[in-house]
């Protein structure tokens, strides 16, 4: 049990030291290459930190434990908008461009949509995950197709660094990111399997908590740096990542049922908080997600994860 809780550690550690230097790397790179804030976000910083789900969920799925990889799409996207964005509002109100709301915010309900749609035969086939595939590969031609920074973005909150500083730190910051919370999922699923705690459980808690870390570190790091854009878009490009790039793995490499409990639990939660973000960020008074919202989205977070471990007792 010692090298699992030092894994731990270990993982946390770097997650913290990494995430500042891929944040700045991030936004650097964006600003040099002409990229909107937001269009960073939502996809390398998005694609970065999305890429330990993309790691587990395929060694899930070769492993022979599907549910592991379901779960952790799942539970990721919960822990996206309950604990991310709701930590992050906490720490630094978040302003919401009407643009997100316009561009992103239906690409994220239809690939939510989409992903209720290959769960709702008890199941993920390779047909599933094919399209689920095909629309991610158009969200990434669009966005790219669409954006164009504001004329109000200016250069003022973005490092001062070269290109190559830029993409240099960037990549750092990415490759240390995805080792931390490789080694702090490692350790944490060893000490759960340890606990008797089942596959979808470990997937849905442990895993998606671990692999989230990237983000919650990513969004804080980028809304005290005052790289609004980026954090918002991280939260959303993730979710997206999560559905069209993660969940398909279990159907493309282990096709077959998935455990009932994702269908009538997990996925009308995930469901539910992406309305509710929806109804955020459309609604929102003052132009931003603020600490009230903050509050109810953790609290949200806080009472499925109460449901979970109500749930192991039965």
């Amino acid at each position: 049990m010692l090298y699992p809780i030092l894994a731990v550690v270990i993982g946390l550690i770097g997650l913290v030291w990494s995430a500042d230097r891929f944040v700045e790397g991030a936004a650097a790179t964006a600003w040099r290459a002409g990229m909107s804030k937001l269009l960073i976000g939502m996809t390398i910083v998005s694609v970065g930190t999305s890429a330990p789900e993309i790691v587990v969920s395929i060694m899930a799925s070769l492993d022979g434990t599907p549910d592991i990889a379901t779960g952790n799409a799942l539970g990721s996207n919960i822990a996206n908008i309950g604990l991310v964005l709701g930590v992050t509002a906490l720490i630094a109100p978040i302003p919401v461009h009407f643009g997100l709301v316009r561009r992103e915010l239906p690409l994220l309900l239809a690939a939510t949509a989409l992903g209720g749609y290959a769960l709702s035969n008890s199941g993920l086939e390779r047909l599933d995950g094919i399209l689920l595939l095909a629309l991610l590969v158009f969200t990434l031609v669009w966005l790219f197709k669409v954006d164009s920074p504001s004329e109000a973005e200016s250069q003022d909150d973005v490092p001062e660094m070269s290109t190559g500083r830029a993409i240099f730190w960037l990549l750092v910051g990415l490759a240390v990111l995805i080792a931390s919370s490789r080694a702090l999922v490692w350790g944490a699923t060893d000490i759960a399997q340890a606990l008797g705690v089942p596959e979808l459980i470990i997937g849905l808690t442990v895993i998606a908590i671990g692999t989230s870390l990237p983000e919650l570190a990513a969004s804080v790091a980028s809304a005290l740096k005052r790289h609004h854009d980026i954090a918002i878009g991280n939260v959303i490009g993730s979710n997206l990542f999560n559905i069209l790039a993660v969940l398909p793995v279990p159907g493309l490499l282990a096709p077959g049922p998935v455990d009932g409990s994702a269908i009538s639990r997990d996925y009308p939660v995930m469901l539910g908080l992406t309305l509710l973000l929806a109804a955020l960020l459309i609604w929102q008074r003052r132009g931003r997600i603020g600490r009230g919202p903050g509050v109810i989205l953790l609290a949200c977070y806080l009472a499925y994860t109460a449901w979970l471990a109500i749930s192991l007792t039965r």
